[in-house]
């Protein structure tokens, strides 16, 4: 009896009356489905069209980088850049005029490049990008020891990623031949500017030359020396009983004011 029962439901899915009542059903879930894959194309379309639009601002901005990267010194076999898809959408930004935000910017590592869009003064537009930058840094040949005068067999040279330096670290020899180690420094360890320092031209207590020069006049005077200093630095000097002035340390035993 129950087969017989299946049979008859099913026989009584053919009956024209229920195939009917079931029709309004079937066109609505047709128009459902045909809505659903009209829209779905239509947003691969309008995907499609976009990218083009983007590849081109993302090739527009990582030639600005490349160009600002050259001037600041890189070599072209040493950079890759990286410019990031915007997360907003851009195809609105016409004639995009890539900057850099902050006067300065150190082109390596993640960057921020800001865009100026065509029509739109009062607006800025901004995407992220990656500059790997290779370069040299300096370390050291050997063991340096605390007030040790550098010379250049005491330096050597590292391949590095730029963005990963410190602001004080050293990559040009003439930065470091002549200075004073300030501590040890042990072989391999990387140069940094706070670990040196310049060698004290002028010593607290000694007679010193003190010349002045300004628009047509040039004089020499002795003085004695109020302050240490290396080459550059500005000390005291007393030049008199009463007079102290403030002088540029110009060479060994000699400072310079200018006026």
């Amino acid at each position: 009896m129950p087969q017989r029962s299946q049979r008859l439901d099913t026989l009584s899915l053919l009956d024209p009356q229920r195939r009917s009542s079931l029709a309004p059903l079937a066109r609505l879930l047709l128009v459902i489905f045909l809505l659903a894959t009209s829209l779905l194309t239509i947003a691969c379309t309008a995907q499609a069209a976009d990218e083009p639009q983007h590849t081109a601002l993302l090739d527009r901005v990582e030639g600005f980088l490349f160009e600002q990267a050259l001037a600041d010194g890189a070599s072209p076999q040493d950079l890759q850049i990286e410019v990031f898809a915007p997360a907003a959408d851009l195809t609105d930004c016409q004639a995009a005029e890539p900057f850099l935000p902050r006067a300065g910017t150190r082109l390596a590592g993640r960057v921020s490049v800001g865009l100026r869009c065509a029509g739109e003064s009062h607006r800025t537009r901004y995407l992220q990008a990656d500059i790997t930058r290779m370069g040299w840094q300096l370390v050291a040949a050997r063991d340096i020891a605390p007030g040790e005068r550098l010379s250049d067999d005491m330096l050597g040279r590292e391949r590095v990623d730029l963005a990963r330096l410190s602001s004080q670290a050293l990559n040009d020899p003439a930065s470091a031949i002549g200075q004073v180690a300030r501590r040890g420094i042990r072989q391999g360890q990387a140069l940094a500017s706070h670990q040196l320092s310049a060698p004290k031209l002028v010593r607290r207590g000694e007679q010193v030359a003190v010349e002045a020069s300004g628009r047509g006049f040039r004089i020499s005077r002795q003085g004695e020396a109020l302050e240490a200093g290396g080459m550059g630095d500005r000390v005291r000097v007393r030049v008199d009983r009463r007079q102290v002035l403030e002088a540029r340390v110009v060479d060994r035993g000699r400072l310079a004011v200018a006026f």
